[in-house]
């Protein structure tokens, strides 16, 4: 599971051995915060995610400079939290602020100023804004192509993203073209098992399936599903999304008790994790009901 429960073990004794011995505004504790606030978010626990990012930002606004890249750390994990949880327009006035940061403190070819368009862009595209999305996620690509040798993993993760806005603008060759290259070189330099394989596998999978392709997109589901049954924790929204693609596409193959089993796990999780009324789970719940009604 990512060993996330030993790493959230690991950083708690770390704040509580802090706490015993440092001032409550020191910078050190807000990075034992912000650690931990990570691992919560990795593992889809957001709103625990939140509260520690959000104490990591009160100590470093308390005591750090206002254009100090560790805010722009803290402003960037806080909007990657709202993204995750469909706040969007929270999520954007956050990573807007962390973006202004690094533009002010570092280098235009600088990575971290392409993790802020990434995050930026994957923002729009949730939004909708696909035109906007697909210039943020250039500009990341643009960053990353002059700073970072070509296998690096986060070139990966701009392929990816552009190719989910060429999906969403119904663009499914180019879709497939950038995800092909994502995983190319994840391929190269990721383990067999590291979750971001398992997020281009169901890339390809959603894209295949929009295309018709449904054994394919069957395929690359199942790997994708395998990957994270094996890498993160039972109730991660992941896996919600995962058992909802795999129903999508024995839907769309007629395989309609297979597509309700899937749909109901993925109803399972996200009651565990999202509001009542969150979009993500009325779409699962939705797509169960159109089943249940063949």
């Amino acid at each position: 599971m990512g060993n996330y429960a030993e790493a959230l073990s690991y950083y708690v004794k770390c704040l509580e051995i802090r706490k015993q011995s440092l001032p409550p505004n020191r910078t050190h504790l807000a990075h034992c915060y912000n650690n931990i606030g990570v691992v919560h978010a990795k593992m889809g626990n957001n709103p625990e995610a939140l509260l520690f990012h959000e104490k990591a930002l009160e100590i470093r606004q308390e005591s750090l400079p206002a254009n100090h890249p560790d805010l722009a750390h803290s402003y960037g994990n806080i909007g990657l939290v709202h993204d995750s949880m469909g706040n969007y327009p929270k999520a954007l006035s956050f990573h807007g602020k962390a973006l202004e940061i690094w533009q002010q403190s570092v280098p235009p070819n600088c990575p971290q100023l392409a993790g802020s368009y990434n995050n930026i862009g994957v923002v729009h595209d949730c939004m909708g804004a696909y035109v906007e999305a697909l210039s943020f996620h250039k500009k990341a690509l643009e960053v990353q192509q002059q700073s970072l040798p070509s296998g690096h993993p986060d070139l990966a993760s701009s392929y990816s993203n552009i190719g989910n806005v060429h999906n969403h603008m119904v663009n499914y060759p180019e879709a497939l073209s950038f995800h092909e290259k994502a995983l190319e070189i994840q391929h190269q330099s990721l383990p067999a098992n590291h979750p971001d394989l398992a997020d281009s596998y169901n890339n390809i999978g959603v894209v295949h399936n929009n295309m018709g392709n449904y054994p394919k997109a069957l395929s690359f589901h199942e790997r994708a599903l395998k990957i994270r049954e094996q890498s993160l924790t039972s109730n991660h929204p992941e896996l919600a999304s995962s058992y909802h693609n795999i129903g999508e596409v024995h839907r769309n193959m007629g395989n309609y008790s297979k597509a309700r089993t899937f749909y109901e796990h993925a109803i399972q999780i996200g009651e565990k994790l999202l509001p009542w009324n969150h979009f993500e789970l009325q779409k699962y719940r939705n797509d169960l009901a159109h089943v249940n009604n063949k």
